[in-house]
């Protein structure tokens, strides 16, 4: 069988001019070189090299083996130094789960400076994980999950980043524009817009409306937050999303950010990931550079 090493001896003769050369540029005796090199020959059943006086000169069997070993010897010292970068955490591909819709400009925020930061690490969002990421956590569909509501399991770990509060959004012009915070009642003759989640999973259901044994008056889903906010400012209906995020809009759109409740509701964004996962480098600095960012 053609080894390493036969291919390394092959191409440091050739690039060195002589064994004696060669040897010490492998860091070997000349006599070990000849033996490897005599085990090949014997191996493939014909000289890899001839001597013509003092020099070398390649057979026909032995130009091909050099050729072999200019193309494979490069692909395999690649390979080596991007498997001892994945060792020492330096590169790799951090693929993203988003279990939150809104919060996707958010991200960018953190991505951008990411990619500078780390060059050999490539980013990849998956979306199609949305509200399902802790099984793409532990299927290894992705590597680090975006969330509100982290689900605890053994195995996986989540740490908070973000803190934000999520508002009612109605149109600049709506009946509630102007009030300090928004009782549940208030939403009984509303249009509820709302992502495509479960009810279990909506904050506006579970910690405003349920409590209080409050319903709107109808329930729309609209998976585009330009959209949905689009509808808001129209008045056809009013929504739930980050402070942050309608304070952004409220720039471009009429609309309005109002409290929900007398406490208001308080929530965190926070990253998940596999405990083997914990001590990746490119990982760890990922959730540092998240913890950074601020909204303004």
């Amino acid at each position: 069988m053609i080894e390493r090493a036969h291919l390394e001896i092959l191409r440091a003769v050739d690039r060195a001019g002589s064994l004696t050369a060669a040897a010490e540029r492998l860091h070997l005796t000349q006599s070990a070189l000849s033996h490897s090199i005599r085990k090949l020959e014997q191996l493939l059943g014909t000289d890899v090299w001839v001597r013509e006086g003092r020099q070398l000169r390649l057979t026909q069997a032995g130009e091909y083996v050099l050729s072999l070993a200019n193309r494979l010897l490069p692909q395999l010292e690649h390979a080596e130094m991007l498997i001892g970068q994945f060792a020492k955490g330096q590169r790799g591909n951090l693929r993203i789960g988003m279990e939150c819709h809104p919060c996707y400009q958010w991200l960018l925020k953190v991505v951008g400076p990411y990619l500078e930061q780390w060059p050999g690490v490539d980013v990849d969002v998956k979306q199609k994980f949305q509200f399902g990421g802790i099984g793409a956590l532990f299927s290894h569909d992705i590597d680090m999950l975006v969330t509100p509501d982290p689900l605890h399991r053994p195995g996986l770990v989540f740490e908070p980043v973000f803190d934000y509060e999520q508002v009612l959004v109605v149109g600049a012009d709506h009946r509630l524009a102007g009030k300090a915070w928004a009782e549940p009642a208030d939403l009984e003759q509303e249009s509820l817009i709302t992502y495509p989640v479960e009810i279990e999973r909506l904050d506006i259901y579970t910690g405003f409306l349920l409590p209080a044994h409050a319903s709107p008056a109808r329930h729309k889903t609209i998976e585009t937050t330009d959209i949905m906010l689009q509808m808001v400012a129209a008045g056809r209906g009013v929504a739930a999303l980050p402070r942050w995020l309608v304070e952004d809009y409220q720039a471009r759109i009429p609309i309005r950010p109002v409290q929900l409740g007398e406490r208001g509701i308080a929530k965190q964004i926070f990253l998940g990931l596999r405990e083997r996962d914990r001590q990746v480098d490119y990982l760890n600095s990922f959730m540092t550079m998240a913890r950074q960012v601020r909204w303004n």
